[in-house]
């Protein structure tokens, strides 16, 4: 069976050593703060602490996707090594970075006739995305063949089940999702929203819960809810969070508690592309569950 390898985007969220450890690539998208570059490189140049600091005392990010020439410079030694490669993109529904990865891999198999880059839109993002990876790479180390795992990747991504939560409501004034007035008193009210990313890949608003002890409440239910076996489940969850850990230790110890089964529960920073547009104070939970059909 010929050897393939995992790549996917920085925008997965999951640390330097879980992608070295389970043999996957990334490129890494960018951003910008004022005229200073920065690379989203998962905390190595920028520690998350520094970057979410900076975004606390005014910093206004602006993020910018791996471009085609970048996608080539990662893969070719690969292809060049006499393996394929299967990537797997950030979803389409928040950014068009599948479009650089699709003509960066028509170039490769042009070039390479003998190799193969497929793409597959994850059609998720942070570490539901990275989630995700984890599992492929499970599904390849199980000795399935390229075309085998671009096949489950195809039939399970909407298995994901993707859910956020903010408690700080800055960034939504920014990114348009709600007024300042709106904000303003969804903050004295102690509003969080909670969203989570629907069948194309977008985030969408689902609930305005009054407290954070009851939006930690909420997103575990939504869980209880929605994930395989409900509370049997005995799969993996990922948590992700901006510069609010003792938050994600709430919703992971609670999650320890509700599902006595489950597998593993990682624990990472949302990275600073991600983190760009969601700011400080944000919760994210991902484990596989019902099909997403809306």
């Amino acid at each position: 069976m010929e050897e393939f390898v995992l790549s996917c985007c920085s925008t997965a969220d999951r640390s330097k050593q879980f992608f070295d450890d389970h043999g996957i690539i990334y490129a890494c998208f960018h951003y910008h703060i004022g005229t200073e570059e920065f690379v989203d490189d998962l905390g190595q140049s920028v520690t998350f602490e520094e970057f979410y600091d900076k975004m606390r005392n005014g910093a206004e990010p602006e993020t910018s996707q791996v471009n085609s020439d970048e996608f080539i410079t990662l893969w070719e030694p690969v292809l060049q090594s006499g393996k394929d490669i299967l990537h797997v993109s950030l979803s389409s529904g928040i950014s068009g970075v599948i479009n650089s990865a699709n003509i960066a891999a028509q170039e490769m198999n042009e070039k390479y006739p003998d190799r193969k880059v497929l793409v597959v839109d994850s059609l998720g993002a942070s570490a539901g995305y990275g989630l995700f990876m984890d599992y492929l790479a499970q599904q390849r180390d199980q000795g399935k063949s390229l075309e085998e795992v671009y096949q489950w990747a195809e039939e399970h991504k909407l298995y994901v089940q993707s859910w956020f939560f903010s408690t700080d409501l800055t960034n939504y004034v920014r990114g348009g999702r709600i007024s300042p007035t709106s904000a303003i008193l969804g903050t004295a009210l102690g509003i969080c929203p909670l969203l989570n990313v629907d069948s194309m890949g977008k985030l969408i608003p689902r609930a305005k819960i009054r407290t954070k002890k009851k939006v930690i409440r909420e997103i575990v239910k939504r869980m209880e809810q929605y994930a395989e076996n409900g509370t049997e489940y005995a799969g993996k969850a990922a948590i992700s969070y901006s510069a609010c850990l003792e938050d994600a230790e709430k919703v992971r110890d609670l999650i320890q508690e509700t599902f006595p089964n489950i597998q593993e529960i990682s624990m990472d920073s949302i990275g600073t592309v991600i983190g760009s547009h969601t700011g400080p104070g944000t919760v994210a939970l991902f484990f596989m569950g019902e099909k997403r059909a809306d």
